[in-house]
């Protein structure tokens, strides 16, 4: 429990930005960041750079930037570190993903040609549909781990960081559950074993928090939605965010259900299909991969809906979701709903939504915004899972007795709260009787 009004560190130093995975999202982040380092374009999208907090009464004319009001990491102060299972650098392998003009790359070339991604841990029975070369050799995935704190500790060194965040960029992985993720002496013990069922990416998750490094998880993944990784960031004192960047079909809906919802407006179905090419969509066309990603975009929905407190609205609805690998489409996702909905007595009507999105584009300042809160959050003491970091993700954790909250305005709500408390300030309730006494 952090108290109101609690002691922040000042972000001192360099704040290194560790991202497993150099493909669209991370390049499409980094070459932003770089951007607007230089005044070339504007940080649209991110909450911590744009977005304002009201303070106070609607009276008192109280609304700073957020980057103001609460301290933090200046975006000059970022270095960025990556581990890839291909050796380009963030130059090569943003022109191979193209999603950014070419001509504004070639203006970023000498600080992205630096960033060169460090051998990944990689285990293609996760990860079906890629393979590459610049992968780690162990025995076992405990060596593994030991290989990935050492390149931990030589960037931080290297680099003259004073803290370090970690965000999971790379690809959906296979859906896993197994006993061994129920506490961190079966899962250490597991990976001393080199168990099938510790995934590569809980690997990187255990070895952020072995090594006082927060993290954030931006796909599907259970990477830290397993009992093992809860306890050692408790153990650790150290945040733990996620699961699976909220852009694009998800976001929409996120929007539009809650809407419903308040109208009292009932549901009949909800059919969704996306296109994409991208390295992310070839993944996906793996059925193993693709069930982690529909696990998490299924259950927005019945969260937000609550079918069994509004049976009459919402109890027999159906809910598809299809992905479909189309390579001419690259990083320019197409997400197209059929809603079929029903008003007062009964009477039908539908909603169609074709949302022509680029994937990368809003994922990039998610990452940006997780990177500079989780390092707030480190630096005022919050460990364990972040809540009110749920804005940002398609399925949030939350403590095992609760169910999480997908309302995206709740959410931002519930975001700002939190920072209002961070800093000794009034919640902002909405109640509003106060102005017509």
């Amino acid at each position: 429990m952090i108290e109101k009004g609690a002691t922040i560190a000042e972000p001192k130093g360099k704040l290194g930005v560790l991202l497993v995975g150099l493909g669209a999202v991370s390049t499409t982040f980094i070459a932003g960041v770089e951007a607007i380092k230089k005044g070339l374009a504007k940080p649209i999208g991110s909450l911590t750079q744009m977005g304002t907090i009201r303070l106070g009464k609607r009276t008192d004319g109280r609304s700073p930037l957020i980057k103001d009001f609460v301290p933090l990491a200046d975006l000059k102060d970022l270095v960025f570190g990556t581990w890839d299972i291909f050796e380009e650098n963030a130059y090569d392998a943003a022109m191979h993903a193209g999603v950014l003009e070419k001509e504004l790359l070639v203006r970023l070339k000498p600080q992205l040609s630096k960033v060169k991604p460090m051998a990944a841990v990689f285990d293609q029975e996760y990860v079906k549909r890629l393979s590459g070369t610049n992968v780690k050799k162990g025995k076992t995935k405990m060596d593994l781990a030991r290989q990935l704190m050492a390149d931990m500790a030589e960037f931080k060194k290297k680099n003259r960081c004073s803290r370090m965040v970690m965000v999971w960029c790379a690809s959906t992985e296979v859906f896993i559950k197994h006993p061994v993720h129920k506490t961190l002496e079966s899962f250490e013990q597991a990976m001393r074993d080199n168990h099938k069922a510790i995934a590569p990416s809980m690997i990187y998750a255990y070895v952020a928090l072995k090594s006082g490094v927060g993290f954030a998880n931006g796909a599907p993944n259970l990477t830290v939605d397993i009992p093992a990784m809860r306890e050692l960031a408790e153990k650790q004192k150290l945040p733990l965010c996620g699961k699976d960047f909220k852009t694009g079909q998800t976001l929409m809906k996120t929007m539009i259900a809650p809407g419903l919802k308040s109208r009292m407006l009932g549901l009949n179905g909800w059919y969704s299909t996306n296109i994409l090419g991208n390295r992310d969509g070839e993944v996906l066309d793996d059925p193993g991969s693709f069930k982690t990603k529909e696990e998490s975009k299924l259950s927005v929905l019945d969260y937000i809906l609550q079918p069994e407190k509004y049976p009459d609205l919402y109890g027999h609805y159906t809910h598809l979701v299809k992905i479909n690998y189309y390579p001419p489409r690259g990083d320019n996702k197409e997400g197209w709903d059929n809603i079929d909905i029903f008003g007062w007595l009964g009477y039908p009507m539908q909603i169609k939504i074709d949302f022509l999105c680029r994937d990368s584009i809003l994922a990039a300042p998610i990452v940006l915004d997780l990177a500079l809160f989780m390092d707030l959050a480190q630096r005022t003491g919050m460990r364990g899972i972040q809540e009110w970091l749920s804005f940002y993700f398609k399925s949030p954790m939350c403590a095992p007795k609760l169910y999480p909250e997908h309302d995206l305005f709740i959410q931002l709500m519930k975001l700002k709260n939190t920072l209002r408390h961070l800093r000794g300030e009034e919640l902002i309730t909405h109640l509003g009787l106060e102005y017509y006494d």
